[in-house]
């Protein structure tokens, strides 16, 4: 049986403040659907937590316009590190995420107001307007224009719809988000200085940039929610890129993982194999009958791999997920139909787990 990739679940984001962080983003950029809240021990990211069980809390939320979701990422006994040096456009790493906008101009005004705009309203190489942003907590995003939207609540912007990724060989991360991710149709293929990222940390230097997406329309599962992705990887030309996460946790300050949403796990292991990329991490280690691993008031089976830089790629396939619960109305994805999208109806409801105040 084929591996189905649905689309970005979500990025990971290593905050020391949870509820301030989430705070900022409901307001700011309309996270407010908690899907999950999981206060736990990690016990099976050792290769990435110092080879000790780490307390944490984790909570996975949505902007129900349309996209994917952030997860926010707090340990509980450690203090979190920051990068160990200024961190530069390029860097090994996720610099970013992209934040799709339905009213791009709106939402450089709004996020203009709140003092986090990094230069102009301008061009991507592509055509299309964008604009960079600095959370209040030293996290890069990108916000970038796309009308589409499954649910229209009349928000300027909506979630999260890829990342930008600094690369120090092009051509294999290019294979690499292509064959094992799907990324198989290259929007622009670019090399020199670009007026749009001088607002940025060594923006004004020559990079090789790379937008992909996918050329075939994701089906099935969360896949209308989750809508059009894109990967946008950056290598620098001017210098040689340091790992962004160097000699630190997963878990710690900034962006530490990229999220798929997935079916059939194991076809995915086998190609992942085939293609020297070897999950690091995987649920079912726990599990030996390949049961579900417990993720709050969700369930499913998680690996990691790494990309040809050690970024962290993480699967998720969900084997079950109340979607609201005074009506007792779940969806146990083993029992789908892969191809299979959850109704919208239902996705609907997940508004009831709206949180309007932390």
């Amino acid at each position: 049986m084929e591996k189905i990739i649905y689309g970005i679940q979500q990025v990971g984001l290593g905050v020391s403040n949870l509820e301030e962080v989430w705070k900022w983003y409901i307001d700011s950029l309309g996270f407010d659907v908690k899907i999950f809240d999981d206060d736990t021990v990690a016990e099976l990211m050792l290769p990435y937590t110092g080879g000790e069980p780490q307390q944490r809390h984790a909570i996975l939320a949505l902007n129900l316009q349309g996209g994917g979701g952030l997860e926010i990422w707090q340990y509980k006994e450690r203090t979190p590190l920051p990068p160990k040096f200024p961190v530069k456009l390029g860097d090994l790493g996720i610099f970013a995420a992209k934040i799709k906008s339905p009213d791009i101009e709106a939402a450089f005004n709004f996020l203009k107001s709140k003092g986090v705009i990094l230069g102009d309203l301008v061009n991507s190489p592509e055509g299309k307007p964008h604009f960079y942003i600095s959370d209040p907590f030293g996290n890069t995003l990108e916000v970038y224009e796309d009308k589409s939207t499954f649910l229209n609540e009349g928000r300027s912007t909506s979630g999260i719809g890829g990342a930008i990724v600094g690369v120090s060989q092009m051509e294999r991360s290019v294979k690499f988000y292509s064959r094992v991710l799907g990324y198989d149709k290259v929007v622009y293929n670019k090399s020199g200085r670009f007026d749009d990222l001088a607002g940025l940390p060594a923006g004004n230097e020559n990079f090789h940039r790379v937008l992909l997406t996918h050329s075939d329309t994701r089906k099935g599962s969360f896949s209308e929610l989750f809508g059009q992705s894109y990967i946008e990887l950056i290598q620098p030309l001017d210098r040689v890129p340091l790992k962004i996460l160097q000699d630190r946790f997963w878990g710690d300050l900034g962006f530490i993982h990229l999220c798929f949403d997935v079916k059939n796990m194991d076809q995915l292991e086998r190609e992942c194999n085939e293609l020297g990329f070897p999950f690091t991490v995987n649920s079912n280690i726990k599990h030996s009958d390949k049961g579900s691993f417990d993720m709050g008031e969700a369930a499913g089976h998680f690996t990691y791999i790494e990309d040809p830089d050690e970024t962290l790629i993480e699967f998720v396939e969900t084997h079950f997920l109340p979607i609201y619960k005074p009506l007792g109305i779940k969806v146990n994805f083993q029992n789908r139909r892969p191809y299979k999208s959850v109704p919208r109806w239902m996705i609907k409801l997940l508004r009831f787990k709206r949180v309007k105040k932390i």
